[in-house]
């Protein structure tokens, strides 16, 4: 583990800061290289969010990482469709044909809300409450079929409860967007928002993090000095970190090398710089 002096002051000792952004390791239990990596960052400051896949068979070990962070950082759902873990468990598909699903008519929602349930069931079963907020593997939580059932599903689950799970809207914010992450908007990002409000259900929007995982270090480096300093207030910066390069893991190269640059220095700098505080979602979402 990096040395204490490393670690970041606590958000109260950083009042100067201008904004509060959502720091988000996303994908929290696809091995257990990606869960130490996230636990250790949370421990560290750098990260204020993670997201559990509770259909890996990591999820009732790994989230044993989490429990002294409980109240510390948001623990959300990863809802899946296009895992292994997802194919696995009968109502996976690969990622292009899910996105042609939702484009050509969307998915059952009958199906769908069976879906959303047993995961949320599994997520409640191994942390005990219900989910800080949801968001999705390659963002299907925005699919056609899979949002409205979702929406419904929360409202119904968690609808009396004085502080619900809030929805991450992947949409990148105006003028930062390149063509991936118009793709990624034009899935669903506005009808899920639409959807979400008329049922009282806060969506975090303004989405960065978004890149082809395919860059060096140095490049890194300088996507997250742009994201920092582009996020409004209230927005999600997505990462995928690693502490090692698990066999298998079509981004690992790029998750170990997240992991290096957030625990490191320069990200500490960087947030200096940019005025950022890792918050979590109920600090600067209303």
């Amino acid at each position: 583990m990096p040395p204490a002096e490393a670690s970041l002051p606590s958000p109260a000792d950083r009042q100067s800061a201008a904004k509060g952004v959502i720091l988000c390791a996303d994908d929290f239990a696809v091995h257990h290289s990606a869960s130490a990596g996230i636990a250790e960052l949370a421990h560290l400051r750098r990260i204020s969010a993670t997201s559990a896949m509770v259909l890996s068979p990591q999820w009732p070990q790994d989230v044993a990482l989490l429990q002294d962070l409980r109240g510390q950082i948001d623990v959300g759902l990863h809802l899946d469709w296009t895992s292994d873990f997802a194919q696995a468990a009968g109502h996976g598909l690969p990622l292009g044909a899910a996105m042609r699903r939702a484009v050509l008519g969307g998915f059952d929602q009958v199906q769908a809300t069976t879906v959303i349930e047993r995961q949320l069931d599994l997520f409640e079963a191994h942390w005990q409450t219900m989910p800080d907020y949801v968001d999705g593997h390659q963002h299907v939580q925005q699919f056609a079929g899979i949002r409205q059932a979702l929406v419904a599903v929360l409202a119904r689950r968690y609808g009396q409860q004085a502080v619900k799970p809030y929805l991450r809207i992947s949409r990148p914010p105006r003028g930062t967007a390149d063509l991936k992450g118009r793709v990624i908007a034009w899935m669903g990002a506005d009808a899920l928002e639409e959807i979400a409000a008329s049922q009282d259900i806060t969506g975090a929007t303004g989405l960065l993090g978004i890149h082809d995982f395919s860059g060096s270090p140095a490049d890194y480096a300088g996507f997250m000095s742009r994201w920092l300093a582009q996020a409004p207030m209230g927005a999600i910066i997505m990462c995928h970190p690693a502490h090692a390069c698990e066999p298998g893991d079509e981004i690992g190269v790029s998750r170990v090398q997240e992991f290096a640059y957030l625990a490191g220095p320069e990200f500490a700098a960087a947030l200096d710089r940019a005025g950022v505080v890792p918050v979590r979602g109920r600090q600067v979402l209303v």
